[in-house]
């Protein structure tokens, strides 16, 4: 039986403990540092979208579960908080769950982003067990359309997939890429989502961004067509309050050529290829890697004058690279975003 003093002394550990843990986020916030880190954990992919103009399936190293374990654990002791972990497509790495399990360990909140194609019954399971909010690609509901646009024929697999996820109890969005070959047929991908309890995620197709998009005949659209699309989303009430309305009316804004508030890329988030190459955002180059350079200084190495001017521009609208000066900016925009529908 602990004695009053010695169950002080255990109280006052934990609370130490839990004040460490978010005393270094909450001054990187307040400092401009990362505090979310989108993370490649392999550049393999099943996939061949033709908006995806990533370095993918060219036989680079990828991180070990180790190295992994262990870059992420100095990130965390410097105030990163939150990981996007995707690929390529992270499901086809089999030590996923073990590198899920230890980043999840380690106190860090991750979000695993997936193309729905290789989901089991016993992943899902899995990533139940460590309660983590997942989000699956599907831009059309149409074989054909999935086709062209994936460049696989595996829109069967992505429905079976999202079937085995009706009673997922942990957050799960369901992002859908706007294109020409699929402009139309948004909103009712969103109800398709809303149905079976996701979240709808709708952002823009990008092409010619630094590194990120590739030009498409296919895909490209007109930008006043795709920004009537997003107007349409907003003026039905498709899409839940919160956050991600706030990223639909950005990328109405971004299409009508407005200017966007600031980009936080390398200031709020970076990204983490699969090799542990860093950059401010995945359409960047990178700047160091956590393997041979100390994580302050390859922060230090962030082209500042690139990102605003990147910024001003408003050349995109990319999620992970908005997302947390959004909500610092907009605090009862983020309050009121659901994590779940019923």
């Amino acid at each position: 039986m602990l004695t009053q003093s010695r169950r002080f002394t255990v109280t006052a550990k934990r609370a130490f403990a839990m004040i460490s843990a978010h005393a270094r986020p909450m001054a990187n916030l307040l400092r401009g540092r990362p505090v979310l880190a989108t993370f490649q954990v392999t550049l393999r992919c099943n996939s061949a979208c033709g908006y995806c103009d990533l370095p993918l399936n060219q036989g680079r190293y990828e991180l070990t579960r180790e190295e992994i374990r262990g870059i992420f654990g100095q990130l965390y002791t410097e105030g990163i908080r939150f990981v996007l972990v995707q690929g390529g497509e992270p499901l086809l790495r089999t030590d996923l769950v073990d590198i899920l399990s230890d980043l999840s360990l380690l106190g860090l909140q991750v979000t695993v982003i997936t193309n729905g194609t290789r989901l089991t019954t016993d992943l899902v399971a899995r990533f139940a067990s460590l309660r983590l909010p997942l989000s699956v690609s599907l831009d059309t509901l149409d074989r054909a359309r999935y086709r062209q646009i994936r460049g696989a024929d595996q829109l069967p697999q992505v429905l079976a997939g999202l079937s085995l996820l009706v009673q997922y109890p942990y957050p799960k969005f369901l992002t859908c890429i706007v294109s020409e070959v699929n402009r139309e047929e948004v909103p009712d991908v969103v109800r398709f989502a809303k149905a079976r309890g996701f979240i709808p995620v709708v952002g823009a197709y990008h092409w010619n961004v630094g590194l990120y998009g590739k030009e498409d005949t296919g895909l490209m659209y007109g930008r006043s067509a795709a920004a009537g699309l997003f107007e349409l989303l907003l003026k039905e009430d498709l899409i839940p309050p919160g956050y991600f309305r706030h990223f639909v009316k950005d990328s109405a804004v971004w299409l009508r050529g407005e200017r966007l508030e600031p980009c936080d890329a390398g200031r709020y988030s970076i990204a983490i290829d699969a090799s542990g190459q860093v950059s401010a955002c995945l359409a960047m180059p990178g700047v160091g890697n956590l393997r041979e350079v100390p994580y302050r200084e390859i922060l230090g190495r962030f082209d500042r004058t690139q990102i605003q001017v990147c910024s001003d521009c408003s050349s995109c609208n990319r999620l992970d690279g908005r997302v947390v000066g959004t909500i610092l900016r907009h605090p009862v925009t983020a309050w009121r975003t659901p994590v779940r529908f019923q």
